[in-house]
């Protein structure tokens, strides 16, 4: 793609520009946002002005057009959420662009500067097809690049190569790949005016000092310093600065504010130096890569049966539902259009009609869903349905999972929904700071995890719950998928993980053992050459538990990766026991892009729980719940005692006879649905779905169903049709039992 770059000309911005060649694209141009003339630096959330007097000369060295534009607004909308959650058709360019109650125009924000600096940009260069942005940490500066770069009259992709990456590793890279950039400002605990004007490889020992003593940002990302690149591998000259002048803002005996103002600074000629040396990722982390071994021990294909291929009995066209609970959060399922529509736009516009009209029913709004289930009849139906479905959502839109059902769905678009609605209305006490619902919608392209362009976000926390976006397994720079199953498998795992860490990073609470994963369905594609993956995915997720602390290649990572190998929960891994899993085979074709893999996982932040009332002692130790359960119907000697062999073909008509000994399948259900692994009771559901394999006959299906109303009357119930269910065995989790129904329930 062709690329614009917004340059700052500090290290972070330079280093981004390498990467983007690195990757096949080409830059085209450079872009700048300045302050006024006369000012050195504005107190600017958004951008890095000091330094600005040189950043011509940066644009000169790489031989690239610079544009400019002079910032004039200020950060009026300082939250973490840019725009709001209404549908995008309701909404205005930016936020601020809208008039106030009294009919007058609003301050201007800061980020409509980039807005007109980018179209300045595109009237010169409507090719361009890409941004470059350098950010590294902050969610502040990305929400609002990535808001103003994807609004259709710029229609920009922004390229984010150093997001999320770790920065200790990052600074040690661009001192490697020949990034040679200075101080040009200090403000952070122990740098003062005298480590102005040194390059990185001269910080670098103390910029690790001061992280290991102070927890300062190795990269500057607090704010704590500023840089200015005099040279990179992309500049075909580099910059020598020949007069500067040092101005101390606030001198301070631990952290002084001062930068340089250069007066003087010219181009000379230097060494070429190649992109070769430039290191980029891995793929696959170092606990994905050693993680990898355990599918090389799983076999291909299991011992326990082959797909059923019959079709799934018709599941006719249940009635929407909807069910709220005391705490705020509600779900509804079943939500499809009425009846024939003439096209499949209006189909999907009528499921969403409806699902808005549900939801107001009960006093809950469309900005208020958490997570959506996007079932189809057919992937081939994808893309129709996507451009209607970006449209029902704004800022920080609802995560979601995208799954195909065929022929046996009930409709061709189906729409099943979790919701909050704590945060406060009108009339409603505030919730609490650790309750708030937060999304994080990364959209740029990075080495990180896939981008979510558009609809859907990778993660949203409300009330501390955490749903995380059904995760395939893309290749995050450039969002191609590998062709190889197991590859997809570790990837589309990773990526979960990596989102569960952004999360957390974001809160605050990275301390090991704070938070947990509940559990969750890993949709599997049996493929055109039949081989099932579930005895793979099933070894891939029992062995995060079974890491051995004392191998080398364990002792051998570095400290900032150590909290992935606990990533699933202390508990979890000090039990040994993994979270609960379905693993559900679908016809081929069945999920997005043609993966083999889709990972659908929740998880809880732990900051505080239903121990942590006015009645819990203060330090009380919190209360460790899964809310997320999966129970199965099987055909096993212990649920169904009176099939007399393992390899035998159940009567399922039978086992839906209350009269059979083998009907003790569904008491054994009936008893324990609602008790968890310590025989307390269980919470109660909010929704249940139901996942149905060819082997489940209607009666059985029927009973199942009635069960489930039993226990959980308020809940709601969707009832999918799979090809295939397989769960862990009790007493041998790496084992694997086929059912005919699975349950997973969200409490």
């Amino acid at each position: 793609m062709k690329v614009v770059g917004l340059l700052s000309g500090g290290k972070d911005s330079c280093y981004n520009l390498c990467h983007c060649v690195k990757n096949g694209h080409e830059i085209v141009a450079l872009a700048t946002l300045a302050p006024p003339q006369g000012t050195d630096e504005l107190d600017s959330y958004m951008y890095q002005t000091v330094g600005h007097d040189a950043v011509h000369l940066v644009a000169e060295a790489m031989g690239l057009p610079l544009y400019r534009h002079v910032i004039t607004g200020t950060a009026v909308n300082q939250g973490a959420q840019y725009g709001s959650r209404m549908p995008s058709f309701s909404q205005a360019k930016l936020p601020s662009i809208a008039s106030n109650a009294n009919g007058k125009e609003k301050e201007k924000d800061e980020t409509e500067d980039l807005y007109e600096l980018l179209l300045k940009v595109k009237a010169q260069h409507p090719d361009v097809e890409a941004v470059s942005v350098g950010a590294i940490l902050s969610n502040y500066q990305r929400v609002r690049v990535e808001h103003v770069a994807l609004l259709p009259d710029i229609n920009l992709v922004p390229l984010t190569f150093l997001w999320q990456r770790n920065q200790a590793d990052l600074l040690d890279e661009m001192v490697r790949a020949g990034i040679d950039a200075v101080l040009i400002k200090v403000a952070g605990i122990g740098l003062d005016e005298r480590d102005l004007g040194k390059s990185l490889a001269q910080m670098r020992p103390k910029l690790h000092k001061l992280n290991s003593l102070y927890g300062a940002h190795i990269c500057g990302e607090g704010g704590e310093y500023e840089t200015l690149t005099l040279d990179s591998p992309l500049f075909k000259k580099r910059i020598r600065l020949q007069e500067v002048e040092t101005i101390v803002h606030a001198d301070a005996a631990f952290a002084s504010v001062s930068y340089l103002r250069v007066k003087h600074a010219q181009l000379v000629e230097k060494v070429p130096r190649s992109l070769a040396a430039l290191e980029a990722p891995d793929n696959l982390d170092g606990l994905s890569a050693m993680l990898g071994d355990s599918l090389s021990k799983a076999a291909a294909a299991d011992a326990v049966g082959q797909v059923d291929t019959r079709s799934v009995h018709a599941l006719g066209n249940p009635l929407p539902q909807i069910s709220l609970s005391e705490n705020g959060w509600f779900a509804a399922a079943n939500v499809c259009s009425n009846g024939p529509c003439d096209s499949l736009e209006d189909e999907v516009k009528g499921a969403f009609a409806n699902l808005d009209s549900l939801l107001k029913e009960r006093g809950c709004r469309m900005e208020d869903l958490v997570h959506v289930n996007l079932y189809l009849q057919s992937q081939q139906d994808f893309q129709r349905v996507n451009a209607v479905y970006k449209q029902q959502f704004g800022a920080s839109p609802p995560t979601r999972a995208c799954i195909a059902f065929g022929s046996a769905a009930s409709a061709r678009v189906t729409l099943e929904v979790l919701g909050w609605r704590g945060d406060a209305q009108e009339g409603e006490a505030a919730a609490r700071p650790q309750d708030l619902r937060r999304a994080l919608h990364v959209q740029g392209r990075s080495y990180w995890a896939p981008a979510n362009i558009g609809p859907y976000s990778q993660a949203v926390v409300a009330a501390q719950r955490i749903t995380i976006a059904g995760q395939i397994g893309l290749r995050p720079a450039d969002l191609s998928l590998p062709p190889d199953a197991d590859m997809q498998l570790l990837l589309s795992l990773q990526h979960a993980r990596l989102i569960l860490h952004a999360v957390l990073e974001q809160r605050a609470i990275l301390a090991p053992g704070a938070h947990w994963v509940e559990g969750g369905i890993c949709w599997l594609d049996e493929g055109a050459d039949g081989l099932h993956l579930d005895q793979k995915a099933n070894a891939l997720w029992q062995s995060q538990v079974a890491i051995d602390e004392v191998t080398d290649r364990v002792q051998e990572m570095p400290v900032h990766q150590r909290w992935h190998l606990e990533w699933l929960g202390s508990k979890a891994h000090t039990q040994g026991v993994a979270p609960p899993i379905a693993y559900v085979t679908l016809p081929p074709g069945s999920l997005p892009r043609g993966a083999s893999v889709e990972w659908q996982l929740t998880a809880h932040t732990g900051e505080a729980t239903a121990a942590a009332d006015d009645d819990a002692e203060e330090n009380a130790e919190p209360e460790y719940r899964r809310l997320v359960r999966v129970d199965c119907i099987k055909r096993d000697a212990e649920m169904f005692p009176s099939t007399s062999s393992d390899n035998a073909t159940p009567d399922w008509e039978s086992v839906c006879d209350p009269q059979s000994a083998a009907a003790s399948g569904i008491v054994f259900f009936q008893q324990n649905a609602c008790v968890d692994a310590d025989g307390a009771p269980y919470a109660s559901a909010l929704s249940i779905k139901v996942l149905a394999s060819p082997s489940a006959t209607p009666q059985l299906l029927e009973r199942t169903l009635a069960s489930c109303r039993m226990q959980a009357g308020s809940a709601v119930l969707s009832v999918l049709p799979v090809q295939r269910i397989m769960h862990p065995s009790a007493e041998d989790p790496s084992q694997l039992h086929q059912a005919a129904v699975a349950l997973l329930w969200w409490s």
